[in-house]
């Protein structure tokens, strides 16, 4: 009789790889949820530290506390690639990415000052939440709002760039209507004025004294309020085109990637997974 050994380094990295990346198990939940706290705390950690008054009581617990996250959430890091099939497609993944971008800024403080600041990316971590919950219905709308941008971007770059023109002729009239004694130094200078004032921000740090200007002036505001609504319109069509595709299309299993399902379905055919 063949008495085969059992695969120990396949097992462990199998139930690893479920801890991990399944949220459907006691474990899995559990793994998530405290993952979710030790995200909450560590950006806490790092917004109380940005306040000097604060820092100067309780730094020293700061850092501490700095480093025991970054060290927890390396080794959370490199268990992932441990026991995931295809460690580079996770590394190049918008989790992955952003996963090593929260613990690096703490390594690199011990070179550049203040660089562990830049840890408040950690709060985009904060997302795996969805899969703790099952909100997938949240992710498909998330999808569609991504999809939109995607399919407006041209339009939305062609506006852009109408824009610009805008603003520099707009710019270059009021340099030289108004001059260097309005405050309008240069033509950059009139095309920041313009920015302020297409925008509707209207700082007031420069602001034209002659007639003229102030026509050019108030032209250039009601220019603002009339192209201001155009790529909210766009970016709605898109929307409302999106969601269009997205109804059409079957419904998916999670767990599988099976299609097909009908809109009555609560658990996939092929694999049992709650849909």
């Amino acid at each position: 009789m063949n008495h085969e050994k059992p695969n120990i380094s396949k097992d462990w990295r199998h139930e690893l790889f479920k801890i991990i990346y399944h949220a459907d198990t006691p474990a899995g939940k559990w793994f998530d949820v405290l993952l979710i706290v030790f995200i909450v705390i560590s950006v806490l950690v790092i917004i109380l530290d940005s306040v000097n008054a604060l820092r100067l009581l309780y730094g020293s617990h700061f850092r501490v506390l700095e480093w025991f996250f970054t060290i927890a959430f390396t080794i959370e890091y490199i268990l992932r690639l441990i026991c995931i099939r295809n460690p580079l497609k996770y590394t190049f993944s918008f989790f992955g990415i952003v996963d090593i971008l929260s613990i690096i800024p703490t390594y690199l403080s011990l070179f550049f000052v203040g660089a562990q600041h830049l840890l408040v990316i950690r709060i985009l971590r904060i997302l795996r939440i969805f899969r703790i919950f099952k909100l997938f219905h949240y992710t498909k709308q998330a999808e569609i709002l991504l999809t939109a941008v995607k399919s407006s971007r041209h339009k939305i770059l062609v506006f852009f760039f109408f824009v610009i023109t805008v603003l520099v002729l707009f710019g270059s009239v009021m340099y030289l209507i108004e001059g260097p004694e309005n405050g309008f130094k240069s033509i950059p200078h009139g095309i920041y004025w313009a920015v302020v004032t297409l925008t509707t921000v209207g700082y007031g740090d420069i602001a034209p004294l002659t007639v003229l200007g102030r026509i050019v002036a108030s032209l250039i505001m009601l220019t603002g309020f009339s192209i201001i609504a155009i790529p909210t319109g766009i970016f709605a069509a898109e929307i409302n085109n999106a969601t269009k595709r997205s109804r059409k299309m079957s419904r998916q299993c999670q767990a599988c990637g099976l299609r097909g399902h009908t809109a009555s379905a609560n658990y996939c055919r092929r694999c049992g997974e709650e849909l």
